[in-house]
């Protein structure tokens, strides 16, 4: 009887130290750090992706979104003032790019603004608008949807109207009928630096 208890004892203890080194070796291997996902993480992350929205649906509704789809240099083939590369690393010199700057540029939030367009074969393009890096894992995106149509015109380095985009050397194609011209997905990436 001896002999059996000391057995039970002794797988007692042993069931005992695999438990607690199981947990010891499951806690070295998560790591928490200051980005890891949190309630509050989420909060800020529901914040600025309010904020983007709220940009863009404001600027859309006034038209100064459309504004800066159509601030396109036909001879440059890229965007007025932009990199040579096209788009823009600062602010856009436009009322969409000063409110998409006092949203963000100041309170350490970084932003991308991506344009996306059917082809003329019906895939989709991408075009850089604004371009501030790699977005991290925590980045947010909210879009809104503009609709060109042929009488629009592009903008001049000064605002004026210019050619209509059909008669231009346009980033975006003519893919439609009856007056008709493209729509243009506006994509803004948000995140914490």
């Amino acid at each position: 009887m001896v002999n059996r208890a000391q057995a039970h004892t002794l797988e007692a203890v042993i069931a005992a130290l695999l438990l607690l080194t199981s947990l010891v070796f499951a806690l070295q291997i998560t790591a928490v750090t200051p980005l890891s996902a949190s309630t509050s993480n989420q909060h800020i992350e529901n914040q600025q992706q309010a904020s983007a929205a709220g940009v863009l649906s404001m600027s859309l509704e006034n038209g100064e979104l459309k504004q800066s789809l159509l601030y396109w240099n036909a001879s440059g083939e890229r965007f007025h003032n932009g990199t040579v590369n096209g788009y823009y690393t600062e602010t856009m010199p436009t009322a969409f790019g000063r409110i998409l700057e006092r949203s963000f540029g100041n309170r350490g939030i970084a932003y991308n603004v991506n344009l996306i367009y059917a082809t003329g074969d019906g895939r989709l393009q991408t075009e850089e608008l604004i371009y501030r890096g790699v977005p991290s894992d925590n980045a947010v995106v909210t879009s809104r949807s503009v609709v060109l149509t042929d009488d629009d015109r592009i903008r001049y380095a000064n605002m004026t109207a210019g050619d209509r985009v059909s008669e231009s050397d346009f980033y975006a194609p003519d893919v439609g009928d009856g007056g008709y011209y493209n729509t243009v997905r506006v994509e803004v990436v948000v995140w914490r630096i």
